[in-house]
């Protein structure tokens, strides 16, 4: 079984993760808007049109990208992927992760998490996470779900300029 970084879709009683497709954009950017979901990402300028564009841009060049969708509300709640997937080390990441404030502090993100890791572990035995050295709350999010700090080192984001993330590991 080889392992698919877009698998047609993912599900749980609480989120829906749905292949990202280009027509989302609109509906994506009116979340990614608000510059507080950015305030301790590695780019605190996402919020703007043309960052966000090279994001979206990387996230659909990736082939691994989900909108994020509450699956009863069916609002989207943003986006996140798959990348850099290792064949040879077993191994994935999961990352470029948002979610619009009115989700935060509640169960979405350890929801999408919960159905990421549950999906590659079929496949793979190790996960990796780049979480941005000054976003506290990602670090946190992340340690709840059982992922250790291994590493820090500069990552260069698609179309942007490198910086400094703390690698976390989560192993099957």
């Amino acid at each position: 079984m080889s392992f698919n970084l877009q698998p047609t879709t993912l599900i749980n009683s609480v989120v829906l993760l749905e292949p990202l497709k280009e027509s989302d954009f609109d509906r994506l950017f009116a979340i990614a808007s608000n510059p507080k979901i950015w305030e301790q990402h590695p780019n605190p300028n996402r919020y703007k049109l043309e960052d966000f564009t090279t994001y979206f841009n990387g996230a659909m060049e990736s082939k691994g990208a989900f909108l994020l969708v509450d699956a009863v509300s069916k609002n989207v709640m943003g986006c996140t992927r798959f990348y850099d997937f290792n064949e040879k080390e077993n191994a994935v990441l999961i990352g470029y992760t948002f979610i619009g404030i009115d989700f935060w502090g509640k169960e979405y993100n350890k929801a999408v998490k919960k159905l990421m890791i549950d999906y590659a572990f079929q496949f793979v035995d190790k996960i990796f996470f780049h979480v941005g050295a000054t976003n506290f709350r990602s670090q946190k999010a992340i340690e709840k779900l059982g992922a250790i700090k291994i590493d820090e080192f500069q990552v260069e984001y698609f179309g942007e300029e490198s910086k400094l993330n703390y690698i976390y590991k989560i192993t099957k």
